[in-house]
């Protein structure tokens, strides 16, 4: 084998050097993820008294649709009721009106 030296290195950096620079690197980045998603977090929990008036909101809207949904039941009914009465004396004024007179 021949006795030369191999290319002096001494300029850049060692293995090691290197590696623990990207874990530094890497570190680094996963500590600003980090922040960012504790940010995101605190964000997330500052909507929740929105959502739950929303939702309050709701539900009140939902109650007013169910009183609303009762009351066109019963105008139905009532309707029903008025219309079978109209159609009742209908028929009785029509069948006064078809005898003949004395």
């Amino acid at each position: 084998m021949s006795e030369e030296k191999t290319e002096d290195m001494s300029g850049s950096r060692s293995f090691e050097e290197r590696v623990f620079a990207r874990f530094d690197a890497i570190d680094a980045g996963l500590s600003d993820l980090d922040s960012r998603l504790q940010k995101l977090e605190q964000k997330s929990y500052d909507t929740k008294p929105i959502w739950e008036r929303a939702l309050a909101e709701i539900l009140a809207v939902s109650q007013k649709l169910d009183t609303v949904e009762r009351k066109l039941n019963v105008l139905s009914q009532d309707m029903l009721t008025l219309r079978a009465d109209q159609t009742r004396i209908e028929d009785r004024m029509d069948k006064l009106e078809s005898k003949p007179m004395q």
